[in-house]
């Protein structure tokens, strides 16, 4: 486990990642990061990778598009 803060910056917010935590992400400065919410409700950091930013992007248009069945069904 890692531990930061999130620091103010300008009219941002920003979580602050150590060496060892970018190392574990496979991951460096300038790269895009997602914060993905789990089936627990707590969130996880993935570093992007085109297949996954896909399925992403198909997983939104999808929610969006079958919003009263997705509904319905959770």
């Amino acid at each position: 486990m890692f531990e930061t803060k999130i620091r103010k910056v300008g009219n941002s917010a920003v979580l602050t990642l150590s060496k060892e935590a970018l190392a574990v992400l496979d991951a460096a400065e300038g790269d895009t990061i997602y914060l993905v919410r789990t089936d627990d409700g707590s969130l996880a950091l993935r570093r992007h990778e085109d297949d996954f930013a896909d399925a992403m992007e198909a997983a939104e248009i999808g929610g969006r598009r079958f919003s009263k069945a997705m509904d319905a069904l959770a």
